[in-house]
């Protein structure tokens, strides 16, 4: 009965809203309102957050905190640390309060909290008293859930105009972390807290200049009022210096000292299927990335096509389920500007025609097919085609899925790892012949 209530009233309709509401305060109650007892930092925005929110938890350990994480790729209870399998960026309301139940009566201190803004719709928060909220930047994604961009940029301001509402605890103020250099910063800067932080590498009170792309990372100073860090940082490109910005600002806000998160960004682990390099001693350049948006794909293309001295190879799809559709021949045409080979393949078609997928993507291309451009629907089979057509200094991207173990088709969930796959051929039992 429940099931055929969820497919005849839509996500957003007033009386699933209501029902959401609900469940999140009888989640609330049934865990006694565990955020009570702990520093809660919620990091909101399209792209960025599940780096933002390690890079974080890495600053808080190494300055001596017990940290909770819940996050796109993995959760994090004090010492133990497991792979998010749930596709949810931020978890149902019981399991939410049932992990932060565990956060408190494991010690931490912290959590942080990866927050989408499906989740502030659908009142997965609620009860759950937010001390900092943190936004790293907005771009066109989930337009069709939403129904607007402003609809979507709404959505994330709730998790704003929640703080300073949400019951406050003792001696712990309120506080924003924003990025300055996105042009929505103004909209977020206008909900009420004590004390509002900028960051950026244009704008912005907390400051990182000067940054240099490195072969195996980036470069760059931070600077606060009272002092600055020239830092050697072991993640690549822009986009993650940005995460860095958040993550050190954040920290500030918090009273750590730049000493301390110099060493934890400097020491830092990237994480898992962001920007990941296969290296099974080939004499190429393989990368698995979450990239699935044009503009997170352009920005992965970016940080890597510098750096790359022979063929830049594309391996990417679009995700089904009626998803943003519009944006599938535009990740062609960012493709096609920058990319010497393309593979189009399959990424999570789930009931979609998956053929259909692949061809509205290649409409944003304007190769024939066969002519660096590839068509394949095995996902297993595109990235065997890359790696078999790459020589020496080339990069492969294999962008879509990141650190995801399977894929959702119209037969159900299949078992898949994009870098396992890519570790597979290219170790030396296998039989595909690399570089051609």
């Amino acid at each position: 009965m429940l099931d055929y209530l969820r497919k005849q009233i839509p996500e957003t309709h007033p009386i699933r809203l209501f029902y959401y509401k609900i469940v999140a305060v009888l989640a609330a109650i049934y865990y006694r309102f565990p955020s009570r007892y702990l520093r809660v930092i919620a990091v909101t925005g399209t792209k960025g957050k599940t780096t933002t929110c390690s890079l974080l938890a890495q600053i808080l350990e190494k300055a001596g905190h017990k940290v909770g994480v819940m996050s796109t790729v993995f959760f994090q209870v004090g010492d133990r640390k497991w792979a998010n399998l749930t596709k949810q960026t931020t978890v149902g309301r019981f399991e939410l309060q049932r992990l932060l139940r565990e956060m408190v009566e494991e010690g931490c201190q912290y959590v942080i909290i990866e927050t989408s803004s499906h989740a502030m719709l659908q009142s997965r928060l609620w009860g759950v008293n937010v001390d900092t909220a943190v936004f790293t930047n907005l771009q066109k994604d989930h337009i069709e859930y939403h129904g607007s961009f402003d609809s979507y940029k709404q959505a994330k301001g709730m998790l704003f105009d929640k703080l300073n509402r949400s019951q406050r605890k003792s001696n712990v103020p309120k506080v924003f972390v924003v990025n300055n250099d996105d042009v929505a910063s103004d909209y977020f800067l206008k909900f009420p807290a004590d004390q509002k932080y900028t960051f950026g590498l244009r704008k912005g009170i907390y400051v990182s200049r000067d940054v240099k792309s490195l072969p195996n990372g980036s470069e760059f100073k931070y600077f606060i009022p009272n002092g600055e860090a020239e830092i050697r940082f072991p993640l690549p490109g822009v986009v993650n210096v940005y995460n860095a910005t958040a993550a050190a600002t954040v920290a500030v806000s918090e009273h750590i000292g730049l000493p301390t998160i110099k060493k934890a960004l400097e020491e830092c682990s990237a994480v898992p299927g962001r920007m990941e390099p296969i290296d099974c001693g080939q004499l190429f350049s393989v990368i698995v990335d979450y990239a699935h948006t044009q503009d997170s794909l352009k920005a992965l293309i970016d940080v890597f096509k510098p750096l790359t001295k022979g063929k830049l190879i594309l391996v990417f799809g679009a995700t089904g389920g009626g998803r943003d559709k519009a944006k599938r021949p535009l990740m062609g045409e960012v493709a096609d500007k920058s990319c010497d080979e393309i593979i189009i393949t399959d990424d999570d078609p789930y009931d979609e025609d998956n053929i259909a997928i692949i061809e509205q993507i290649a409409g944003g291309i304007k190769r024939v097919e066969g002519e660096k451009l590839w068509k394949v629907p095995s996902r297993r089979e595109a990235i065997r085609l890359a790696l078999s057509m790459a020589q020496e200094n080339d990069t492969i991207l294999i962008a879509g899925k990141g650190a995801e173990e399977f894929q959702m088709t119209r037969e159900g969930k299949i078992p898949h790892d994009d870098r396992q796959v890519a570790r597979e051929f290219l170790s030396k039992e296998s039989d595909v012949e690399i570089g051609g």
